[in-house]
């Protein structure tokens, strides 16, 4: 009994055994369902958007805003929270939403309304010949001047606005000390920043606002002090921020007046418009040339000119297996693809024809495009994404309201398709081209100066 007993617990143990190691039944079995959820890429904050950005384009950006009356800070390029929220307070001011980031269509408006108001105050930047120093002046709103060896004095007719550079020579100055003798009687300072450098006293004298910026080197001291009524408040403070920026006592090396020189060998694009040698490009950049060369093909000569629409006819003779240009017909299409050459810093040293995406936007009588493409894109040509010619793209150089040693921001402009062949009628040019491949009609110009 026991002997069976324990046969069949062993037959019932294998049983089990055996049913452990046999691999359950899969069959008619739905797998199961794993619920997923997309993951969105993170969005770059306004700050880091602004850092991706050239310092000249920063700096033309805050000079803009100051402009506008959104932004009161110094204007350096660096990216602060002040320059975020003046961003979506201009955004706002448009009935846009407030994102802290700019579309090409607010930038472009940005500028321009920022240009009109620099036209309207007649700003400038000039070299005070007593002083040596470097200052930005509303020459509209104070035309008047009178200097001195202690310095000078721009008014206005009213003397409603009044601008003051002083000079004198102080043992041991400190700007500390020099912002407490400013502090003098019937002046009220309700805003005070004194630096190492330099100091900036703000408030009411008598029933004037004023705005003072001072410093030293050595025993040589520079005091900027803006006076004006309070009447005038609006049309005046966006103007003292950006005389503040532009303030500099003492500049090092020569100081011209208005937008940097051109470069000794300066690089532009051009668009060949005829078989036999015809070539549009941008006025400014073949200006007061001793000599033009078309890479490739050898010199050219500067025919004729546009001064209001900044372009400029060359001609090279000789050439052969030239593909003028089709700019007959007319793209009006706002997204424009740019086909040029850059500089040759921007490329290694090297000569590659490349493409640029631009948005074209009508900002009064002007086609501006956003963004600005590399240097050595002025001249290049723009077609419209039906492959139309839209224009030429003109590179130029704005003054900004910012340090002096700061590199010069540009504006990217369109010279439109209609302006382009009225220029080469004009001069009697045909342009015959039948190509459609910008890339083999555009070449690379270049210009040396003394």
């Amino acid at each position: 009994m026991r002997s069976v007993l324990s046969a069949t617990l062993m037959v019932v143990t294998m049983g089990s055994a055996q049913a452990q190691m046999t691999p359950p039944s899969t069959a008619g079995a739905k797998p199961k369902t794993v619920a997923t959820v997309p993951v969105r890429p993170a969005l770059q904050k306004p700050e880091e958007t602004a850092n991706g950005m050239a310092q000249a384009e920063r700096l033309a950006l805050q000079s803009d805003l100051a402009w506008v009356g959104q932004y009161n800070g110094a204007i350096t390029g660096d990216v602060s929270e002040r320059m975020v929220n003046a961003i979506k307070e201009f955004q706002k001011s448009r009935g846009g939403k407030p994102t802290g980031v700019l579309n090409p269509q607010e930038r472009g408006v940005l500028a321009e309304t920022a240009r009109r108001k620099q036209e309207s105050v007649g700003w400038r930047i000039v070299t005070e010949p007593g002083t040596g120093a470097r200052l930005g002046i509303p020459s509209k709103l104070v035309p008047q001047l009178a200097s001195g060896v202690d310095g000078a004095k721009w008014t206005s007719p009213t003397g409603t606005i009044q601008v003051v550079l002083a000079r004198r020579k102080e043992a041991s100055p400190t700007t500390a000390k020099l912002a407490e003798r400013e502090k003098e009687p019937g002046r009220t300072v309700d805003y005070t920043v004194v630096k190492p450098d330099f100091f900036v006293l703000s408030g009411l004298q008598g029933l004037k606002k004023f705005y003072i910026r001072g410093t030293f080197k050595g025993d040589e001291v520079r005091i900027l002090t803006i006076l004006y009524d309070q009447a005038t408040e609006n049309t005046v403070e966006p103007v003292v921020i950006a005389m503040s920026s532009a303030f500099n006592p003492f500049p090092s090396g020569p100081q011209v007046a208005g937008p940097p020189p051109r470069k000794t060998v300066e690089y532009g694009t051009g668009v060949v418009v005829s078989d036999d040698g015809a070539i549009v490009t941008d006025r400014l950049a073949t200006d007061v040339c001793i000599a033009i060369t078309i890479a490739g093909h050898g010199n050219a000569d500067r025919i004729a000119e546009d001064k209001e629409h900044d372009l400029a006819l060359l001609h090279i003779y000789g050439a052969r297996g030239l593909k003028p240009l089709n700019i007959g017909a007319t793209g009006a299409k706002p997204a424009l693809d740019l086909t040029g050459i850059a500089d040759p810093q921007n490329q290694g040293g090297g000569n590659a024809v490349s493409s640029a995406k631009a948005t074209a936007m009508a900002v009064g009588s002007d086609v501006t495009l956003t963004p600005a493409p590399a240097i050595g894109f002025s001249g290049a040509a723009a077609l419209d994404t039906d492959g139309k010619f839209a224009g030429l793209a003109l590179l130029k150089p704005v003054v900004v309201a910012g340090p002096a040693n700061a590199a010069p921001a540009s504006q990217a402009m369109l010279a439109p398709a209609e302006t382009v062949r009225g220029f080469l009628k004009a001069h009697g040019v045909t342009a015959n081209g039948t190509s459609t491949d910008a890339k083999a009609a555009v070449v690379r110009v270049i210009c040396v100066r003394k």
